[in-house]
This record gives C-alpha cells, structure tokens and sequence, in this order.
C-alpha cells in the first residue's frame, strides 16, 4: 500500500499537459497491490508531474499460501501495464525505470511473469532488492525530513513487506545518510491474509503484537535509542494506509493530496486515528473518502504495523508522505541523467 495503489487511489495526480517533445523521466512502481507510474520533467524545484497512473492489482494475492502468482492477479496486472505501456509510449524522450518488489521478489513464479510483462507490454522491469527499495524510498521522502533532528525513521509499509530506514536527519538536504535499515516480511496484504479480520475483539492487537515481534528480531539501530527516548527524532511514513489515517484524522470529506503530503501528526493523533478506524466496519471503511473500497480490508493492518513501530521506537512526530518511492527513482534517473547525460 506504501505507496510500500483504473480506479485511481485516492489523491491521484490530475494530469497536466505533457511537455512538447521535452525528456520525461517515468517511474513505474510494481508492488504486491498496486502498480504506480509518475512521469515528470525537471523543474528549479525538482520536478514537475506530466502524468501519472496508480491502481490496485493485488499481485500478492494469496501469494503468502501458494508461494506463486495467481493467475487472476498476473491477468490484472497485465492489463495495468498495458496502461501504462500506452502513457509511456506517446513521449518521443523518455527515461525509464521499472522496478518489482516484494512480490516479485518472492514468488516462484516472479521473473516467469516479468517476463511475460517485457513480451505482452514491452515493457521491462527489474526486481529491486530490499535495501535498493528502502533507499529509494528514502530519497523520495528526503524533503519531508527534518533537518532539526537528528535522525528520522522513514516507515515504507508496503502490500508484502515493510521498509525501515533509520536515517541522519541532518544530511537530509541532499541523499540522506542511511545508519541502518531492515526489511520487515509483513505489509498489509500479508498481515491481512495471515490474519484475516473475523470480529474478534483481539485481532487488531494480535496484529500488532505479530508485527512487534518481527521488529523485535532487529537489532541493528539500537545505538540509535537514545536519540528517541531525548525527542530528537521523528518518524516519517510513507504508505496508501498511512495517508488513509491522515485523511480519517482530518475527517476530510475527499481525499486531498495538499493537505495530507507533509502533515505533522502527534503519537496521539495517529492512534486515534487507528482507534477509529479499528472501530469502523469493513462497510464504513469502505464507505469513507480517505479509504475507499479497495483498502477497506487492508488500512487496519497498516495502522497495526504503524502502531506496532511506534510502540518500539516512540516519538512524539510523525510525518505523513504522500511520496517515497516513484519519486525516489524519478531523483533517481535525474542525477543519473545529469552525470551521464549520454
């Protein structure tokens, strides 16, 4: 979900006009739910978006039983890089990088099927590993760091895994400094299938308590402590499930990028904006503006690791990203771009 979602994901980009025979530079995101595409121009500021696409595929349906694809989710997602196949195709120079996540990463069956999307779509993507995914992730949220700090922990909850970066906040002016990092084995696709949502009053805290184990398993940051228990950190979180809790925070009634992208919450606000949602039926999630339908059965498990991380690493901030990882590969293909301009 973040970002570790056609129906468009709420807040979706409304297109503008694309650039007269300009370079355009396209990020195509494909991850266990949703595959995403940005494409953008460079801009004094960084980069302005030509266009862009997000959907929801679930390409990691049953994965977490089966070990493969299944058929359904391959012929879905299929059909969504035929899509973005065809916004690529109409710029004459463009920059292109694909990448496949923890789906891909996973399944048997995984570069079976990406090869299949290079013949049906021509298309071509590459399975990034854990660590090239947090830092991308990373760059894509640097922006929304604060330089203040000393450091920020960016939070990538995405459908298969989730993402953790401990980074310098002080370096976050240019490619932050990563000090450690882990990949979680747990998204909300997988923690809602290993745990699927049955009316029991203690399935929202066994979710949490099953992800606090996991992160309990890391030890890798614990020099990093102290910086939390003194105030000097935040935590930066970036994911569909994490801008659904902003939105249910702000009781927007549609869904606004513009004020969600940036927003500073207190630990208190995003539990209670978990606390509501928990208390919501599937039908009222699915029902409300900033959730939708299609993330009706899947922002719970996403506010439960949200929780489970806030629980082990407290702070008293946390930042929302309605941004990570497209835009980290877009920077990405820029400075690239800008070395190497071929």
């Amino acid at each position: 979900m973040g970002h570790k979602d056609g129906a468009a994901r709420p807040g979706q980009r409304r297109r503008v006009p694309s650039p007269s025979g300009g370079l355009v530079f396209a990020a195509l995101d494909l991850g266990t739910n949703n595959c995403r595409l940005l494409l953008a121009e460079p801009s004094p500021r960084g980069f302005r978006v030509v266009d862009s696409y997000s959907k929801i595929i679930r390409l990691g349906e049953g994965l977490s039983v089966t070990g493969r694809l299944g058929c359904a989710a391959m012929d879905r997602t299929i059909e969504a890089l035929r899509a973005c196949a065809q916004k690529v195709a109409i710029h004459p120079q463009l920059r292109l990088r694909g990448i496949a996540t923890q789906a891909c990463r996973i399944a048997a069956n995984g570069a079976e099927f990406l090869a299949r999307v290079k013949r049906e779509t021509g298309l071509a993507l590459d399975i990034v590993t854990p660590e090239e995914e947090a830092r991308l992730s990373v760059m894509g949220c640097a922006a929304l760091i604060d330089p203040g700090a000393d450091i920020a922990l960016v939070i990538d909850i995405g459908g298969g895994s989730t993402e953790l970066s401990w980074v310098d906040a002080r370096t976050a002016k240019g490619e932050p400094a990563i000090l450690a990092w882990m990949s979680l084995p747990v998204g909300v696709v997988t923690l809602a299938e290993r745990m699927p949502e049955n009316g029991h009053p203690g399935w929202y805290d066994a979710m949490r308590a099953h992800v606090a184990d996991e992160l309990r398993r890391f030890s890798g940051a614990e020099a990093l402590r102290a910086a939390f228990a003194q105030g000097r950190a935040h935590i930066v979180g970036t994911s569909g499930a994490v801008s659904s809790l902003a939105g249910v925070h702000l009781n927007l009634q549609r869904y606004q990028r513009s004020k969600v992208d940036g927003l500073w919450m207190r630990d208190d606000e995003v539990r209670g904006a978990a606390a509501r949602v928990r208390a919501m039926s599937p039908a009222e999630r699915a029902a409300n503006p900033c959730i939708g339908p299609d993330r009706a059965d899947l922002v719970a498990p996403g506010a439960a690791i949200l929780e489970a991380v806030c629980d082990l690493w407290p702070t008293q901030r946390v930042r929302v990203a309605d941004r990570g990882l497209r835009e980290g590969v877009l920077m990405d293909l820029m400075a690239q771009e800008r070395s190497d301009p071929r």
